[in-house]
């Protein structure tokens, strides 16, 4: 978000928790977060995201497992307010504001061996085995906290075109996290890192033209958040964060070049990073990923299409390896994203 005159940005420890629902249909509070163990190259990521308004949540798990399969499950399970951020199994648990964080999930998950079949939703799951699947995971903050919501000067928070919102509300951690991940008989203890994200206020998928969002962990002291957000105006934010010890240092600068396989995902890509006080290249590798996709039908019956491909993904950055995501969202025209020269 860009902030104009008089307006900052205020988080307080309440805010870990949900907020009161607002009038806009597209009314959106989520929690996202991902852990990739380093050693054995396992992980994956959840969210939920109430959509009371609406009546219902997005509730999703993916996991990105040894043998390259990946173990997948989306669902939209009704929901009559915005009291926890819990639905369809999955629940978030705030154990300490800013520092505890616990993640459980019962239910089952569609694992693919092929993750490009998941273009096609309703098939991939019927075609491919369903297996249930048991996550007990808890986070500790290994960063401080990055964002927070818009408000004027009179600490109000600042209203935007639903139609245009994605996250007017967001902030960003670093965490360390632990626990179990149970897919049919098999268990995985897995201990790694990751990034967790929370928002809330009006959001469609559709709202933004493209974007890149690039979490990830080389240490526990050394990790970063590139960001880069498109409009179909052309208008573009670079925002994020390089974590060097426990303090954030803002991104100023960001590039980014990717390389495409013949199905338009992104196999590989080289990225530059400038702080206040450095200057950072990341050399990074898709290791295993999943299509995914968000449709809208608009008031005069047209249909808009959004894939976002989610991409388990090595990186390398001053000799050192670290792990995280590729998460490229991209507009659909005529069955080409919109966003594929970055």
């Amino acid at each position: 978000m860009d902030l104009g005159k008089n307006q900052q940005i205020r988080l307080e420890a309440q805010d870990e928790f949900t907020h009161p629902i607002e009038a806009e249909k597209n009314f959106n509070e989520s929690m996202y977060i991902n852990l990739f163990d380093h050693e054995q190259q396992i992980g994956g990521w959840f969210r939920v995201g109430n959509r009371p308004n609406e009546g219902y949540a997005e509730v999703s798990c993916c996991l990105y497992l040894p043998d390259g399969q990946v173990a997948f499950m989306y669902q939209r399970p009704a929901i009559e307010n915005n009291d926890t951020i819990a639905a369809g199994g999955m629940n978030f648990e705030v154990l300490e504001p800013f520092k505890l964080l616990k993640v459980t999930h019962k239910g089952d998950v569609c694992v693919l061996s092929d993750p490009s079949q998941m273009e096609n939703p309703k098939a991939a799951f019927k075609s491919n085995p369903h297996l249930n699947c048991e996550i007990e995971l808890t986070f500790t903050n290994i960063a401080p906290v990055y964002g927070g919501e818009a408000v004027d000067e009179n600490g109000n928070p600042i209203q935007e075109n639903p139609e245009e919102s994605f996250a007017r509300a967001h902030y960003e951690q670093h965490m360390a996290g632990a626990g179990t991940i149970k897919v049919g008989d098999t268990q995985y203890e897995i201990k790694g890192y990751g990034l967790r994200d929370h928002s809330w206020g009006p959001r469609y998928w559709q709202n933004l033209y493209w974007y890149r969002w690039l979490p990830m962990v080389f240490t526990r002291d050394f990790a970063m958040n590139i960001s880069i957000v498109t409009m179909a105006n052309g208008r573009q934010h670079i925002w994020g964060m390089v974590l060097e010890g426990n303090e954030y240092h803002l991104i100023e600068e960001s590039t980014l070049s990717t390389q495409y396989d013949d199905r338009n995902y992104p196999t590989s890509y080289s990225a530059t990073v400038k702080t206040a006080n450095q200057s950072y290249v990341i050399e990074a590798d898709v290791i295993s990923q999943i299509p995914l996709r968000n449709r809208r039908q608009k008031d005069n019956g047209d249909w808009m299409h959004t894939r976002i491909i989610e991409g388990f993904t090595r990186f390398q950055c001053n000799g050192i390896v670290g792990y995280g995501m590729t998460e490229y969202l991209d507009q659909m025209i005529d069955g080409v994203p919109v966003g594929i020269a970055v």
